[in-house]
């Protein structure tokens, strides 16, 4: 056992807020997610990171529970309830809130109706007014159809529906991807005002060091592996382990 898996296999048997235990996954043979455990205290923001192909967005998605890839064994735990068994509805009930890169903003409903309808299920989460407080440029087109919005308005939506629910755990799947760079400021505004909110959140990025100076914690992953578990500011001082896993 070499020196990185030793701490990770200690820290998966004690109590966590939320805990990944060893878990595989597969899209149909490939094997894409292997043997992955880290855990995350309540109110930890984690940048989970790694080069194009790692198994990051992979990772997210067997944490939500999303119907692919396939969890084939290992545990998922969110405040002591089981998620490894759950359907991705029966896991978003729960508390855990994915925010996937393509958004998924409903065609023909507007930005309220979409808000709205978030909260149908799951009405435990931000008020509706509360979020636009946090986010005024959806309060200024809550009357415009989701879809016709900007990519980074598109993307406020998509992190606002995930708010009005009940939400435990947000996942955040490229946050940044393909927006203008003053609209990435705004993003990490409010990835900033959730983290003061004190809302566990897990962030993969390209964009590395944006991602690091938001995170408390990094978990980097090479080949579906874990290769680092530890302080985001470590990651960022170590020029080698940033070469080597991140090329930046």
């Amino acid at each position: 056992m070499n020196a990185v898996t030793m701490p990770l296999v200690a820290a998966v048997e004690q109590q966590a807020y939320f805990s990944v235990r060893d878990i595989h996954a597969f899209y149909g043979e490939s094997y894409i997610v292997q043997g992955v455990s880290f855990d995350i205290a309540e109110g930890d923001v984690v940048a989970l990171l790694g080069r194009n192909g790692a198994g990051k967005t992979s990772t997210l998605r067997t944490l939500a529970r999303a119907g692919d890839p396939e969890l084939r064994s290992g545990e998922i735990w969110l405040a002591g309830q089981p998620v490894h068994t759950l359907k991705d509805f029966q896991a978003a009930r729960l508390g855990i809130q994915l925010v996937q890169e393509d958004r998924r903003i409903i065609p023909g409903l507007t930005v309220e109706e979409n808000l709205q309808l978030a909260r149908i299920a799951e009405p435990r989460g931000w008020a509706i007014e509360e979020v636009y407080q946090h986010f005024p440029r959806l309060a200024e087109r809550r009357k415009q159809e989701g879809t016709t919005l900007s990519g980074g308005e598109q993307q406020m939506l998509a992190v606002a529906r995930a708010l009005v629910r009940d939400i435990k755990l947000l996942l955040l799947d490229e946050p940044y991807e393909g927006l203008a760079p003053v609209i990435v400021k705004e993003i990490e505004r409010i990835v900033h005002d959730i983290k003061q909110r004190g809302i566990t959140t897990i962030i993969v990025e390209q964009n590395a060091v944006a991602a690091l100076e938001l995170a408390n914690r990094a978990v980097i992953l090479d080949m579906g592996e874990v290769v680092f578990d530890g302080a985001a500011g470590d990651v960022l001082a170590d020029e080698t382990l940033r070469n080597r896993y991140l090329a930046i």
